[in-house]
């Protein structure tokens, strides 16, 4: 029986790997993901920080609700070993420490995710002041990642 599942870990670590390809498919899947976050954060930031007098629930909405898709993606999976030395559209800006600090990034990584649930469920109500606390919440846990993880540019 521990053979049995020892090997199924063997496979499902491996099957994962072979999924998410080699190091620099990693990186620039990674780097997309964030990407379209960075673009869907904006959306949300000039409708509900810079110019409340334009919003739009619909659009916050769907912005949200794609944010919380790509926090809910399994984006773990990109952060295979070597994607802190590769490059991807560009060079990994991953700190070698990540793989390391495991437990903590943990932590970060499902901050991020109840940010991104809460900030789409708040978002459908289209209380702009609930939604402005929110994408705060989620803009906190977005900084706690980069200050664990990222080089800065």
């Amino acid at each position: 029986m521990k053979t049995k599942l020892t090997l199924a870990i063997i496979l499902a670590t491996a099957t994962t790997a072979a999924l998410a390809g080699p190091i620099e498919e990693q990186i620039r899947f990674r780097q997309s993901a964030y990407s379209f976050l960075g673009w869907n954060t904006g959306k949300i930031k000039k409708q509900v920080v810079d110019h409340p007098e334009t919003f739009n629930k619909d659009y916050v909405a769907a912005a949200a609700n794609a944010i919380a898709a790509v926090a809910n993606s399994g984006l773990g999976e990109l952060y295979g070993a070597g994607t802190d030395q590769g490059t991807g559209w560009k060079t990994s800006r991953l700190k070698p420490e990540f793989f390391q600090k495991k437990d903590e990034v943990t932590v970060v990584a499902n901050n991020f995710n109840t940010a991104a649930n809460e900030l789409a469920k708040i978002a459908a109500t289209g209380d702009v002041n609930a939604i402005k606390t929110q994408f705060g919440k989620l803009g906190e846990t977005c900084k706690g990642c980069h200050d664990l993880i990222r080089i800065k540019e």
